[in-house]
């Protein structure tokens, strides 16, 4: 398993070895144990979230609030996707970046998001994303950043008119938030 830095602190590529023979391929996406010893994070998740989404559609931004914050360690299991990762924490020396990762399904790449980023994906293609989380679920303590942000300014690489859900069309601006 190979862990690759990101331009946020503490957000993490994570490549596994593929094995690769006449009858297909065998790998382990992750290995929780040689994660949090190359990294120093102790991440140890206990719920695991599928979703299924058409072409061209825009999930997030989305972030828990304290004491709700969720790590994630996210991928694409069929299908593309485009990971947006936008860290919020303001004491981070890397508050206000973007990370923007290409995942596919059948590949060997997932993300490491850290508790105190929001995240979002779109997608280039029918997909199906993997993602697991290391706090429960609160819908009192949902938060995030609408997609279109002219300050932050991601190409989400979507045609003309996503589709982004009502709820999601509400979001605030990234300089209006105010949670850590």
């Amino acid at each position: 398993m190979k862990i690759k830095s990101t331009d946020i602190k503490d957000c993490y590529i994570i490549e596994s070895d593929k094995y690769v023979d006449n009858r297909g391929h065998f790998q382990v996406p992750f290995n929780v144990g040689e994660f949090n010893q190359k990294t120093g994070i102790t991440f140890k998740f206990i719920q695991e979230n599928e979703s299924f989404s058409e072409r061209n559609v825009i999930r997030g931004l989305h972030f828990q609030k304290p004491t709700f914050e969720q790590s994630k360690l996210v991928r694409c299991i069929y299908g593309g996707v485009t990971d947006i990762i936008l860290d919020i924490r303001k004491d981070s020396p890397t508050y206000g970046r973007v990370v923007k990762v290409e995942l596919k399904g059948g590949d060997s790449q997932s993300v490491f998001v850290p508790k105190g980023c929001a995240h979002g994906f779109s997608t280039q293609s029918r997909a199906v994303f993997n993602y697991k989380v290391d706090n429960v679920y609160s819908k009192d303590s949902e938060g995030g950043v609408i997609y279109n942000d002219p300050e932050l300014n991601i190409d989400w690489n979507v045609g003309k008119k996503p589709k982004i859900s009502d709820k999601d069309l509400l979001l605030p601006f990234f300089k209006d938030l105010d949670i850590y």
